[in-house]
């Protein structure tokens, strides 16, 4: 398989993108409803979200691009559809929980984002099984951010 530069490039630029608006839902709370909240004992510090999600949206491009540029007989709609809706309920996430304030809503939406992501990987293994590994780090961040959500949602 040859990894295409420009499919590499949009990729990328599609998740960075995706991150950026998430962002934008983000900054303007973690200082005023994000600092008020009682948060659990392992909760990160706050400057160390925008590195690890800015790492995992590189990995998540990279994925896609290596998904895309596979050889394969078969059609790969859906695993080009799964990806895009996991991504979008990444960015609602961040909607729900830090713009709307509401960490109830966040954590249905971030269980749903998990089974997207397994399913993302089901479907990326079968045509390349790097694209789905690059998915693990992702799995994991969110899993411990479905800890961090469910415990905002107890302690507060």
């Amino acid at each position: 398989m040859k990894l295409q530069l420009w499919k590499l490039v949009l990729s990328v630029l599609l998740c960075i993108t995706i991150g950026a608006i998430g962002g934008f839902f983000t900054s303007g709370e973690i200082d005023t409803w994000y600092a008020a909240l009682e948060k659990p004992p392992l909760n990160p510090p706050d400057w160390i979200f925008a590195p690890v999600w800015t790492t995992l949206y590189i990995l998540m491009g990279i994925s896609l691009a290596l998904y895309w540029s596979a050889e394969y007989g078969n059609s790969k709609r859906t695993g080009f559809m799964v990806f895009l809706i996991q991504l979008g309920l990444n960015l609602l996430w961040s909607l729900l929980f830090f713009k709307l304030h509401s960490p109830l809503l966040a954590l249905i939406d971030i269980v749903c984002l998990i089974g997207f992501i397994l399913t993302n990987m089901f479907f990326f293994a079968r045509v390349s099984r790097q694209s789905a590994l690059l998915l693990l780090p992702y799995l994991a961040w969110v899993s411990f951010a479905t800890y961090l959500n469910l415990s905002v949602l107890q302690l507060n």
